[in-house]
């Protein structure tokens, strides 16, 4: 990745490297500030900074934002962002514009591929069900809307009105490895409890779960319970009692079966 007009070979330079990267795509419109470092900046970081041939690291890299859910136009943004420091003068003041148009188009072509690779590989073994909590998987949720959206145009009423979202999204900050899983189970165990008469369960996300329900007189004492019993099995744990009560709302569904997939994707994200 040429020009290179600055490099640095102290303790510091991976990390004021990452930092410029980091400010420049979060100034060029990068979604997830949370969720943008990761190893593989890293990596990204120590080739170039040992000018060796960044197409292995980029490679990883984009494989990785892709398994993160990471969509084609932040990946390659995200891209023309490390481009833009790369060949901006360290001393530059202000922010540094990132511009996809200039980032050479083998850089682009490598990073398209690699976050492609990865789509194909996940559509190719895609499971209905989530293999740690044994609810449904985002994509089949989705399918399952589809069909929920038919239904009602075909009955002349709003998705809106017959159905709801319930979300559940603990705050799981300061859970990591196992704890992290085994709140994502217990959480699962209670949703089965209580919505067990055909209600869609399924995982939107490394810490959120979704329920799509019917409209019904059940629904608000179904979320109270919800509530109660998920405090009650985190405080067991004593490396889960900090979450406390997660919280547990309900979403109402947008018109149409692509902005129902957008929200999706939003949540997961929490």
């Amino acid at each position: 990745m040429s020009p290179r007009p600055w490099r640095g070979d102290s303790p510091d330079a991976v990390h004021q490297l990452r930092s410029r990267w980091q400010t420049a795509s979060l100034a060029s419109g990068w979604p997830f500030p949370d969720d943008w470092r990761s190893a593989e900046v890293d990596l990204v970081c120590e080739t170039v900074l040992a000018d060796l041939d960044p197409i292995p690291a980029l490679t990883r890299l984009s494989r990785a934002r892709a398994r993160a859910g990471c969509g084609l136009a932040e990946t390659l943004q995200d891209l023309a962002a490390l481009h833009a420091v790369l060949t901006v003068p360290a001393l530059h003041d202000g922010l540094i514009a990132a511009d996809p148009d200039v980032v050479p188009a083998g850089l682009i072509r490598v990073t398209a591929l690699a976050w492609a690779d990865v789509l194909v590989r996940q559509l190719a073994h895609a499971e209905v069900a989530d293999s740690l909590t044994g609810l449904s998987s985002v994509a089949y949720l989705r399918a399952r809307l589809r069909e929920v959206y038919r239904e009602s145009t075909a009955a002349g009423v709003p998705t809106r009105s017959k159905y709801v979202l319930i979300v559940v999204a603990p705050d799981l900050r300061h859970t990591v490895g196992w704890s992290r899983l085994a709140a994502m189970v217990l959480l699962s165990d209670v949703l089965s409890s209580v919505f067990h008469g055909g209600q869609t369960l399924a995982v939107l996300g490394s810490g959120t779960i979704g329920v799509l329900a019917p409209r019904d007189a059940e629904l608000s004492g179904s979320v109270a319970t919800v509530r109660l019993l998920a405090a009650a099995r985190l405080a067991v744990d004593p490396q889960l009692h900090r979450v406390g009560v997660p919280p547990v709302w309900l979403e109402r569904l947008p018109d149409g079966h692509h902005a129902a997939c957008q929200l999706l994707g939003d949540l997961g994200r929490l």
